[in-house]
């Protein structure tokens, strides 16, 4: 067995998903010697600075936090290299330049939330969840000069509940990243570390970013199709449609659903309600409503909203 190399980890992520494996490295003893993030961003009404997930926590633990505008500037360039790491950890961040990637003398991994290389790109968790992947996974592999395409170290898969949505599935995948980087950087550590290039000519579905033309229902599509986009895009940033409501038609958001399988002669979008529930009509049953935000209010359970807000008979989704 190969004498373990001591290792100095710089860490880059921004998010809540990285904050739980930047922990777990330091629960397991792993000398953090750099933390790098996203510059704080204004936010809400009173434009005040926020910051990252990540750096909130590194802040927590006394971590030495950079938060470079620009990843090719001289001045960040050599702030990097006064920090003499040997490993680079990426979750969650942004495209690296080759000069950063190729610093440390044991290479630069990045956490991707799938088996790859299938979803590669900035919403892995969302889009194999609308596009009805019933498995997924979490890989690890050396970044190298395109997006997610490095590499193979190690991949773990995982089952998609039927009725799970992305908040649940970002907290399952989380966590067994956690446990897959541990095993990735225990490897480094003894230098016996396997790669597998990925394979160039697979048929590979991608994990496009996710934006209001692509987060909006298509009520034509089918049931499952419908189901799948709704849970797959809850919490966030929610699926939403156009609600028409006698002479109002409002953009809403819809986070929970169920599917009702079975025959109707409604026209799709017709909306039924009763005092207890509402659900559209689509291809092949219905979709019933669980939750939902209309413009200005907060997310409330169907039962809630029915309390102060009326559909008319030819209230329809668009």
């Amino acid at each position: 067995m190969s004498e373990k190399r001591e290792l100095r980890i710089v860490f880059m992520g921004t998010p809540e998903f990285a904050v739980t494996i930047l922990d777990t490295l330091l629960n397991n003893n792993y000398n953090i010697v750099g933390v790098i993030t996203a510059p704080d961003k204004p936010a809400g009404r009173g434009r005040k600075l926020n910051k990252s997930a990540v750096k909130e926590y590194a802040e927590t633990k006394g971590l030495n936090i950079l938060q470079p505008t620009n990843l090719k500037s001289e001045a960040f360039l050599e702030e990097l290299k006064q920090l003499n790491a040997n490993l680079q950890i990426v979750v969650a961040f942004r495209m690296l330049p080759k000069a950063v990637w190729q610093m440390p003398d044991y290479g630069t991994f990045n956490l991707h939330a799938s088996l790859l290389p299938n979803y590669r790109g900035a919403a892995p968790i969302n889009w194999a969840i609308i596009n009805g992947e019933t498995k997924t996974g979490v890989s690890t592999f050396f970044i190298d000069e395109k997006i997610d395409t490095g590499e193979m170290i190690l991949q773990e898969a995982v089952n998609i509940d039927a009725n799970e949505n992305a908040g649940s599935l970002h907290d399952k995948l989380m966590h067994l990243g956690s446990d897959l980087v541990i095993k990735t950087v225990k490897h480094i550590a003894i230098g016996d570390v396997k790669t597998t290039p990925q394979p160039e000519d697979a048929i590979s579905k991608t994990a496009y970013k996710l934006n209001k033309d692509n987060c909006k229902i298509d009520w034509n599509k089918d049931i499952d199709t419908i189901y799948n986009k709704v849970r797959g895009l809850s919490p966030y940033p929610a699926a939403w449609s156009k609600l028409k409501n006698g002479e109002e038609t409002l953009d809403i958001k819809l986070y929970t659903v169920e599917k009702q399988e079975i025959n109707h002669d409604y026209s799709i979008g017709s909306i039924i309600s009763t005092k207890k529930e509402v659900k559209v009509a689509v291809k092949g049953g219905f979709i019933n409503i669980l939750d939902i935000k209309l413009p200005g209010k907060r997310t409330m359970d169907i039962k809630s909203l029915l309390n102060g807000y009326a559909f008319k008979t030819d209230a329809k989704m668009l």
